[in-house]
């Protein structure tokens, strides 16, 4: 009778082991998928990390365009400025060559 109730209780460690075992192994796995969980957002971070650093490396680009281009544009609008000096300038030689024609042609006829 004794070595059947030893029998019983070492039968019965054994599965309160082998429960225990499943248990514990279960846990572990589930302590293992969120790790890789992490693992996965960790790199997605810092994916997006690497997106954020590209953009605003190409938005200082395109500042240093944008502000050489507004330098150009200054620099054309102040040309069309002396442009347009000049071109009233040839206007208004042009309306006295024209008035100064049309005096001497109109001198000769009523002359």
């Amino acid at each position: 009778m004794l070595s059947m109730a030893c029998w019983c209780k070492s039968r019965q460690l054994k599965i309160e082991q082998r429960v225990t075992m499943a248990t514990t192994q279960q846990r572990l796995d589930r302590i293992e998928e969120k790790i890789d969980k992490l693992a996965d957002a960790m790199i997605s971070l810092a994916r997006a990390e690497e997106k954020i650093a590209a953009i605003a490396d190409m938005h200082g680009h395109q500042t240093d365009r944008l502000n050489k281009l507004s330098s150009k544009i200054d620099d054309i609008a102040a040309q069309a400025a002396d442009n347009t000096r000049t071109v009233q300038l040839i206007n208004k030689l042009f309306w006295v060559v024209v008035a100064a024609c049309s005096a001497a042609v109109a001198s000769n006829i009523w002359m």
